[in-house]
């Protein structure tokens, strides 16, 4: 029992259901290369807990063992729970001693035991849970829950306060006075939103301006605010005030007013002052301004993260501020040159393409222009993207070592150039094509004219449906990084840079599931960037098994969890961050999920292999 409480989930059993487990095992030997399940062996009469030694999994007709399992893990829970043969080739590696516990002693104890049957239902998503109350203990911080994926009809703690439209200016000074709030909502009599007005529309608007005090509402208000359902989470919210540069959000239910949410009902628990650093951000007027507010954005981003924000929303947040910083660096400088912003659209490739920056990230960025600016509009928006560029570098965003930056004049083309660009690409697909299609193809605007870049977005993923070669070599370009699974260890490690030997979670980690979910979305015709999004949106078209789904969603993020909290260590330390994890610096129990997580970045690949017949 002692040494079983050392692993998930025997460590969450309650004591007389381990000892009830304890007292029917029996302790059964393989010796090396020996086999104790194969799929020709029919439904298992066992269940196996690995006490020494190891074993590995092989693919029928293999001879290369392709996952590992170690001691405290159990096989095979999908086999024994679907009541089917097992579809691996299980073979021991070297002296192996497992204890056994009988099929239907197993089925008993699933229903003795909600920790254990829980876990066998969501294997990854419980070690992943165990993992975050570990991480957020060792933070000597306890969080019920993330804030951000609360609904916002849990932030509302109070009746809307609203007026009509007709009502004089005074009347609703006078609500929001007794009400003690920033804001009122204006709504007619059925509570439809018509508009809102604020504290700063009463310091902008009506002081600076000596408007009467009997002036209707609907002259001062804001008219059309943004409004989002009371089942939006606060994220969302979070994310429209960033965006925008307000304080407020309207929520409603059903289409009518049910509230209001603030910025400080949002952050006012975590002092998360994104609000603030966007702010900062619109209102800088050079790059030494904006160099600073980056430093405070990576501080945010390190806060966020030591309080448990997840990585997905973490990463689009980091997406999102980092994408105003460039629209304002770009801002400021088509500002100096003079050049119509509805001439051009900024472009955002690669990783920020896809809202999932980290808190390293280098510059992939482009730019698409009307084409009645010709080769003169040309010219002034290259130079003006190499000020941009360098700004950016100035910032902490390095430059591109394969210069796919808007700076230069191979990726500042028209609409027409870029749709010959991919055309190209898709048709006769060569090495560098297909390494330019898993950074082009994540593209969408981030400044400018955005209906240039939607254009071109729409115009590709029609396109890239129906090219049956094209999405077969990407698919086989993809299955090439396979993730760094060991045969006799763990792991298959190797020596990046400067740096002992290693695991790259960015490139061996990261990118097994961000090329699968971007070749599958291309197929299925999903319009989506993100890998989360693109992977959830081709579940839907392809009606794919929920739990299969999940298991991959947790398996991406938990390596973006892991890259994230190492490079926040890094940067603790005064070190350069980076995505090279020595894995003996991870507990036991880091080391097992993301041995997981590979496991499910390999059965992704899988799913890409069938697909295409690879």
């Amino acid at each position: 029992m002692e040494s079983l409480r050392a692993h998930a989930p025997f460590n969450r059993m309650a004591s007389e259901d381990l000892r009830w487990m304890v007292e029917r095992l029996a302790l059964v030997y393989f010796s090396p290369d020996s086999t104790p399940l194969d799929p020709d062996a029919g439904i298992p009469a066992w269940l196996y807990i690995i006490r020494q030694g190891a074993i590995g999994g092989l693919d029928p007709g293999s001879a290369t063992p392709r996952w590992r399992l170690t001691p405290g893990e159990a096989f095979p829970i999908g086999a024994l729970l679907g009541k089917r043969p097992v579809t691996s080739v299980y073979r021991s590696e070297g002296d192996t001693f497992c204890w056994r516990l009988s099929a239907d002693d197993f089925a008993l104890l699933l229903e003795r035991s909600a920790p254990l049957r829980d876990f066998c239902s969501h294997r990854l998503a419980s070690l992943l849970a165990t993992s975050r109350r570990r991480m957020q203990r060792e933070m000597s911080e306890v969080l019920i829950a993330d804030p951000l994926a609360q609904p916002l009809s849990e932030l509302l703690r109070r009746a809307p306060v609203s007026c009509a439209a007709g009502a004089p200016l005074t009347e609703a000074l006078a609500r929001m006075r007794a009400a003690r709030v920033g804001s009122i909502v204006v709504a007619d009599a059925d509570a439809t939103v018509q508009g809102i007005f604020t504290l700063r529309d009463l310091r902008d608007r009506i002081a600076l301006e000596a408007v009467d005090p009997a002036t209707p509402m609907r002259h001062v208000m804001t008219s059309d605010p943004v409004c989002l359902p009371d089942a939006a989470t606060a994220l969302q919210a979070m994310l429209q005030m960033a965006e925008h540069g307000f304080h407020h959000v309207v929520v409603t239910r059903a289409g009518k007013l049910a509230g209001v949410v603030s910025e400080g009902d949002l952050f006012a628990m975590r002092r998360v002052g994104v609000t603030s650093i966007s702010e900062a951000i619109r209102g800088a007027e050079d790059v030494q301004t904006l160099d600073r507010v980056a430093g405070e954005l990576r501080r945010l981003a390190e806060a966020l993260l030591a309080q448990g924000v997840a990585a997905e929303q973490l990463t689009r947040i980091v997406s999102m501020l980092n994408d105003l910083l460039t629209a304002r660096l770009v801002q400021i400088e088509s500002r100096a040159d003079r050049i119509d912003a509805s001439q051009f659209c900024w472009l955002a490739l690669g990783s920020e393409g896809r809202h999932e920056q980290t808190l390293v990230t280098d510059q992939d960025n482009a730019i698409v222009f009307r084409e009645e600016g010709g080769e003169a509009l040309r010219e002034r928006l290259v130079a003006m993207a190499r000020r941009v560029n360098l700004g950016l570098a100035a910032c902490g965003f390095p430059l591109c070592r394969g210069e796919i930056m808007a700076g230069n004049p191979r990726w500042c083309l028209t609409l027409a150039e870029w749709k010959a660009c991919f055309e190209q690409w898709m048709r006769l697909p060569d090495g560098e094509g297909l390494l330019h299609a898993s950074i082009f193809f994540d593209l969408r605007g981030s400044w400018g004219a955005l209906e240039l870049a939607q254009g071109l977005r729409a115009w590709l993923t029609a396109g890239a449906a129906g090219r049956g070669v094209f999405l077969r070599l990407m698919a086989e370009n993809a299955l090439r990084n396979a993730p760094p699974l060991g045969v006799l260890r763990d792991f298959t490690l190797a020596r990046h840079a400067d740096t002992p030997d290693s695991l790259d979670l960015k490139a061996n980690g990261v990118t097994p599931f961000v090329d699968a979910a971007r070749v599958l979305a291309l197929a299925a015709g999903v319009d989506a960037t993100g890998t989360a999004e693109r992977l959830r949106a081709v579940a839907q078209v392809r009606r794919l098994d929920e739990a299969e789904v999940a298991a991959w969603l947790d398996a991406f993020h938990f390596v973006q969890v892991l890259r994230l909290r190492h490079q926040q260590t890094q940067v603790r330390a005064g070190l350069a961050p980076d995505s090279y994890v020595q894995p003996e610096q991870l507990n036991a129990l880091d080391r097992r999920i993301l041995k997981e997580a590979f496991r499910q970045a390999r059965k992704l690949q899988e799913r890409l292999r069938l697909d295409f017949r690879l």
